[in-house]
């Protein structure tokens, strides 16, 4: 049985620990006061298991949500997890939100609540849902589910207006405080919070900012006529570039009367943030004001070529990126880092309001229809370059590009005569959606857009068809994939083109297969692979080559399943790719276990884990682990296998187990069950199953390749065991610098940076960069490389 909630004596939940599980976002700047509904916040969710907190647009509900939920992580040993919802346009895709903020991909069939519901079930965890206002029924209702089904669930929800279901705890956020401008000296200004804020961050817009004799009473009345609105003022403070305070106060006369007595017909969120956002508008310059309406098409972050692919109009391709670096210096639009290109990203609140000026301007369809066109292109060149080397970019890229993927399937479903494209781009979408686990994702799309498609034998349908019964395959859902391939096959046949026909024949292939009839899958197969031979692409030939491969590996034919996965290898490494290579090794491997040559089964599987787990490809690595715990029980191994045999399920509850998809393949999964029993009991083995199952993915992946980490070296001896250029970031670290800084100081990569920073604190045994400077000032003088 799980520990209960863990309180402090002064009733509120203990402070936040580093290494805590969730994907809790870093703060890239300061948080400011909130003291008091930080202390009533952690109290509420010490008491109540669904705490909202209520306010209006840009009172900063997210911001103090992220804070209470990071000191109250230490009470959730299953994590803290946000959800952000402010991008969902439909409320039917609310439980697929929490999902993918959960990291569930899922492959088993069944009602996707029921089965977030069990997830959650034995969890203890804490699921920020933030945004809620636009699907409060849903959230509503999802949330009273939840919580029925899953005692040891809490929820902490924002919104503008609570949920209202039994047992919710709501907490009115507050303005910051602000100023009596008559009565406030220079000197007592920065105990009110809307103030500090401001003077915060117009030192970062002008550096030599600071609060003066001359200007703290306009900074007082800025904050107060902008009723410390926490959004209205950091907007206000970037303006300090180009003018005043006294100027600011003076442009704000009009728009204060404005915000207090907005129009009544107007929606409640314009009631409260149009000020700003109109005025941050003015100060654009029309070029500035195009480009910001247009931007609003995205859903999510963009980057630099889809803006100039997308937005450009009549602006050169040339000036974009100038255009964009005036926005960004107005704070209009928002830049992040993440990965190799920079990202970029509308808050929530000024995207409405360029969506907006587009409808006004009669561009936002158009615009929607050159956005669907743009991301059509990017999915069909991802699918024309997955067997390349740089299928992981294109992962990462997609992986990144999904909301806006979503806006261009959306667009196809909701606009006349558009599905077509719309199955155009869900069958590009196939590699990545296999790769990442997303069947049951990939089928909602594919079904909706087959439906809303006016049929035909067009080449589009049949390949959509394709995909959606290999998907629906792998789903388990045998029924329909078989539909599916009945379909596609007529109208294969109406169609004439060879090349359709194959691929309808492999996807009879996959339902043979996954119906555990290997002689007519093998038929269909090797049908289907010469005619890929003949005219189908690198990853359609790939495609043969694994059905094969594995359709003679069951039936023990290990000279055709060795020949085929070997010209699979060859292919693809000579293309850089690591999908299809992961799975080959598999199959090779698991070919290899069934002629009892154990020592190869563990190389070639194990050569395809490290691949798999490159790429974060689960359900290939998933079946790995599985091929692993086999060659470990026939090697002696029982307690390995029976750990291993926990890894794999604990993957599979998320994103399905390869190796029992098969139905060939199960007798091999009970056999090894039983024979690591006989070893070593089976309490013995319910113990290791159950530390398997609780066991990282990361961390399954070392013990299943034989990489532990290594021990944590204690503090007194760690000195020995730090490499010269740990040393160097080690001292770096402790005189203050980020991971950028040092990466710029020491002329290396940010990602390396942060390699050695967390090698550092694996060998110290530390877990945060305090104790690195720390344990520097107390070993400066100890001998190091």
């Amino acid at each position: 049985m799980r520990r209960g909630l863990r309180v402090e004596s002064d009733g509120v939940m203990p402070a936040a620990v580093k290494g805590t599980v969730g994907n809790l976002p870093h703060e890239l700047t300061s948080f400011v006061g909130r003291r008091r509904e930080v202390t009533e916040a952690r109290r509420l969710l010490s008491v109540s298991r669904l705490v909202t907190l209520a306010g209006i647009g840009g009172v900063g509900k997210t911001r103090l949500a992220l804070r209470v939920a990071a000191d109250a992580s230490r009470a959730f040993e299953d994590g803290v997890w946000l959800v952000e919802l402010g991008e969902l346009d439909d409320d039917t895709t609310l439980v697929d939100a929490v999902s993918a903020a959960l990291r569930l991909r899922e492959q088993r069939s069944g009602n996707p609540e029921v089965l977030l519901t069990e997830y959650l079930a034995t969890r203890q965890l804490l699921l920020v849902l933030d945004n809620c206002e636009h699907v409060v029924a849903a959230a509503a209702a999802l949330s009273e589910t939840l919580l029925r089904s899953c005692p040891e669930l809490r929820i902490l929800a924002t919104s503008r207006e609570p949920l209202a279901i039994g047992g919710e705890a709501v907490l009115r956020v507050p303005p910051l405080t602000v100023p009596e401008p008559e009565r406030s000296s220079l000197q007592g200004l920065p105990q009110y919070e809307a103030v500090t804020l401001f003077v915060e961050r117009a030192a970062t817009a002008v550096p030599e900012f600071e609060l003066t004799e001359d200007n703290h009473v306009a900074v007082a009345r800025i904050c107060r006529q902008l009723d410390g609105l926490p959004l209205a003022i950091e907007l206000a403070a970037v303006r300090l570039r180009v003018m005043s305070a006294e100027q600011i106060l003076q442009r704000l006369t009009d728009r204060y009367r404005l915000l207090t007595v907005g129009s009544r017909g107007a929606p409640s969120r314009q009631q409260t943030l149009r000020l700003c956002v109109d005025w941050s508008h003015e100060l654009c310059t029309e070029e500035e004001r195009e480009l910001w309406a247009r931007l609003s098409v995205f859903a999510g972050g963009f980057e630099l070529d889809a803006v100039e692919g997308i937005c450009a109009g009549d602006l050169p391709v040339e000036s974009v990126l100038d255009v964009v670096a005036s926005l960004i210096d107005k704070s209009i639009l928002i830049r992040e880092e993440s990965g190799p290109a920079v990202r970029y990203h509308l808050l929530e609140t000024v995207r409405d309001y360029g969506r907006e000026k587009l409808q006004e301007a009669g561009e936002y369809v158009s615009l929607r229809r050159r956005h669907r066109d743009w991301y059509e292109q990017l999915v069909v060149r991802c699918e024309s370059e997955w067997i390349g080397p740089r299928q992981v970019m294109w992962i990462g890229r997609l992986d990144a590009e999904t909301l806006n993927l979503r806006a261009a399937l959306h667009f196809c479903l909701t606009e006349p005569a558009e599905a077509e494209t719309g199955l155009r781009i869900a069958a590009a979408l196939y590699p990545y959606w296999r790769a990442r686990g997303l069947l049951r994702e990939g089928r909602r799309w594919l079904g909706q857009l087959l439906g809303r498609h006016p049929g035909g034998a067009s080449r589009e349908r049949i390949e959509a068809l394709y995909v959606d019964s290999v998907l629906a395959g792998m789903h388990g859902d045998r029924e329909a994939a078989k539909a599916l391939v009945d379909e596609g096959a007529l109208l294969a046949e109406r169609n004439g083109d060879t090349l359709m026909r194959a691929l309808v024949v492999h996807a009879a292939g996959c339902c043979a297969m996954f119906a555990g009839d290997l002689p007519r899958a093998r038929v269909c197969f090797e049908e289907a692979l010469a005619e890929f031979r003949d005219k189908g692409s690198l990853l359609q030939l790939t495609w043969g080559l694994l059905g094969l491969a594995l359709v003679s590996g069951m039936q023990g034919d290990g000279a055709v399943a060795k020949m085929c996965g070997s010209e699979i290898f060859a292919l693809t490494e000579a293309h850089g790719e690591s999908v299809y290579r992961g799975w080959s090794l598999w199959a090779a491997g698991m070919a290899a276990w069934q002629r009892g040559h154990l020592t190869l089964a563990d190389d070639h599987v194990k050569q395809g884990l490290r691949l798999s787990h490159l790429v974060d490809d689960r359900i290939s690595a998933c079946g790995a682990l599985e091929v692993l715990a086999w060659v470990a029980v026939g090697s002696g191994r029982a307690q390995q296998a029976a750990e291993l045999m926990g890894a794999a399920e604990a993957v599979a509850q998320t994103v399905g187990n390869p190796s029992t998809v098969y139905p060939n393949l199960l007798v091999h999964h009970a056999e090894c069950e039983q024979q690591a029993r006989a070893v070593i009991g089976d309490r013995a083995f319910d113990a290791a199953f159950d530390h398997g199952m609780h066991t990282s993915f990361d961390d399954a992946v070392a013990y299943a390749l034989d990489e532990q980490r290594p021990e944590a070296v204690s503090a007194s001896n760690g000195a020995t065991h730090l490499t010269r250029r740990e040393w160097q970031v080690a001292e770096l670290v402790a005189d203050g610098l980020t991971n950028k800084a040092i990466a710029a100081r020491l002329v290396i990569s940010q990602r390396t940076a942060q390699g050695h920073v967390e090698h550092i604190l694996a060998k110290l045994g530390f877990n945060s960069r305090t104790q690195i400077a720390a344990w520097i000032v107390e070993h400066a003088q100890d001998p190091h490389p």
